[in-house]
Formats: C-alpha cells, structure tokens, sequence
C-alpha cells in the first residue's frame, strides 16, 4: 500500500549569483511508485565545497563532475546545491513511514526521492551526528586511498571536517602514529578528543610514511610534501575550483621519489571499487560515526530560515566553524 499526500510547498536554499542565495518555494507533487517523501530534520553546509559553488568558482569543465546528487538548476548559477540532509519519512511505502534517513539532498524542508536513495540511519546514531556522513563517506574513501599501516607514522595537514575524520578513521590503526596538523593551535583540544596528536605546521614531525593534505589552501601543500619521508605517499584531498596551484614540486622532491596522489569521493577508491557500491561505503560511513566524540565537529545550530542571512558568516574562512548544523522546523 502506498500513502499519497496532497501537493505541498517546499523551501529550498539556492545560490542564485556570486555571494547570492535565497530561499525559492517549489511545488511537489506526491511521491510516485518506488519514492518516498522525506521531512528534513537536519542539515549541515559543506563550507569547503559550498564556498566554492556560493562564489561561483566551479570550473567549466568540471560543471558536469561536480553536480550533486539531487542538485536543481546549472553551474555556476542559480543551483540548489547541497549533499547532507537527515530526514524523517512521511510519505510513500507504508512500511518505510517514521523511518529517519540521511539522503544527499540539497538544502529543502520536505522532498521527494526514490526510496532505494534514503538510507536508514543505524539505531545508536543521532540524526544530528548523521549530517556527518558524506563527509565521513569522503574520509572513508581517502583512507581507502592512502592505505596506511599498522605503527605507520602519519600526518594529517589541515583540520577541516575531511581532515578532522581522516585522522580519527587512522587513529584507530593499531600502533599508528597520527598527527593532525593545523595552523590553529586551538584544534589541539579538538585532536585530542579524537584521540590522536596535534602539532602546527612548525612543530610537526618529518619522515612520516604517510601525510594527508586537506587544509584547502595551497601553502598546506607545501607543509605536507615536506613533512613526507623518503619514497613516502602524500595523498591530496583539498580541491581549490578554479584557483592555481603553485605545487612545490622543486627541490628534493623527485630526489627523495615522493609520490602526489589525489583522492576524489566521486567514484570509490580502484582497492575497493570490484567489490564496493556507493550505497555500502554510504552504510559504512554511518556506521562509523557511531563515536558520542565527533559531536565535536558540529557547530551549534542555525534555522533553515535563518541561513541566507548567517551564509556569508558561516563560509567565512576565520570563522572557525567546521560543520555547520541546519535544523528545520
């Protein structure tokens, strides 16, 4: 049996120009055979990736890579843009109805989507905590990526959300040694509830085996290439848009045989993808939030409607905010 509510009128965030974004009102129908509708709980921005789309810095080559999910409209703009929504079913399959879900949905109080795109949040994690998993989805992948070792020294340069994650996923390695590395001397407490070392960029120890960069900036590249031992990997995860790079690759770069490799959270990492969907590594990343400790990446939270107002604060690069909650009415 299928529940067909009436038609409704959602709210949805779009960024409409450079700086610009509004909340657009759209008509839904109701959810036809094999959909679900979902009222959203909470959200979270992507402050990285979202202040890159806000300014329009997508580039025209990769406008068609970089659509979300469940995105509406065009790069660069107008676009609803957005991947972490934790919702409640209230419409569709009869036997999905109260079921809490995270989908990869832009910014919306209520939508439409196919049923086999809602995915059940496991019964010891908090739907507030669950905003957390495309970005856990996409330290998942980069681990996969890198391949650290047991008693592995490694380095993870930039403590963003992605970065943050990185080193609690290789924290829990046994014997690893994990130095989350940052700029900030205040996410010294945040990297010791994680449960792994801190250092700034100046204290940081060298010869490691193994060094992730997710610090968005490109001088954190030039941190992380010399904090790598010899033949050692540095795993590139930030991702600048339309910005150039200048990458330090001089020096004892190639003498010392470093390897730069990228990891992208788009398709899943060449070790796993024979074995993997995207649905499991999804169901995999909600598992491993199961941690009362990553409360510790989200900031408190901001009203759907108050977020065209609070944007421009929230993906200011001082504000030291890491993940930004969305509650909905």
């Amino acid at each position: 049996m299928t529940i067909r509510p009436p038609k409704e009128v959602a709210e949805a965030l779009w960024y409409s120009g450079p700086g610009q974004a509004e909340i657009r009102q759209e008509t839904l129908a109701p959810p036809e055979m094999g959909e679900v509708r979902v009222r959203a709980l909470y959200g979270a921005v992507s402050r990285g990736t979202e202040a890159l789309v806000l300014a329009g810095r997508v580039p025209q080559s990769e406008f068609e890579r970089m659509r979300a999910p469940f995105m509406a409209g065009n790069f660069p703009f107008p676009v609803k843009y957005g991947y972490a929504t934790v919702g409640r079913i209230e419409g569709g399959t009869e036997a999905l109805l109260g079921r809490t879900v995270f989908t990869l949905h832009p910014h919306q109080n209520f939508f439409n989507i196919a049923a086999s795109a809602a995915m059940e949040l496991p019964e010891n994690l908090p739907p507030q905590r669950a905003v957390l998993a495309a970005n856990m989805e996409t330290a998942l992948n980069a681990v996969w990526d890198a391949a650290p070792g047991p008693a592995d020294r490694i380095a993870v340069v930039g403590a963003g959300v992605v970065g943050s994650l990185v080193a609690y996923l290789c924290g829990r390695i046994p014997g690893a040694e994990v130095t989350l590395v940052d700029i900030n001397p205040a996410r010294a407490e945040l990297a010791q509830t994680l449960g792994v070392g801190f250092a700034t960029p100046e204290t940081a120890k060298a010869n490691c085996d193994l060094v992730v960069h997710a610090s968005g900036n490109p001088a954190g590249l030039g941190i992380a290439l010399a904090l790598a031992g010899e033949e050692a990997t540095v795993l590139e995860l930030s991702w600048y848009g339309d910005a150039p790079v200048a990458a330090p690759l001089g020096g004892a770069f190639h003498s010392r045989r470093l390897r730069l490799v990228s990891s992208q959270v788009g398709r899943i990492a060449p070790s796993h993808r024979p074995r993997w969907t995207h649905g499991r590594r999804l169901a995999a990343a909600l598992g491993l939030l199961a941690d009362a400790r990553l409360d510790a990446l989200l900031a408190p939270s901001v009203a759907f409607h108050d977020l065209t107002r609070r944007l421009p604060g929230i993906l200011d690069a001082k504000s030291g905010i890491l993940c930004q909650l969305i509650t909905y009415p």
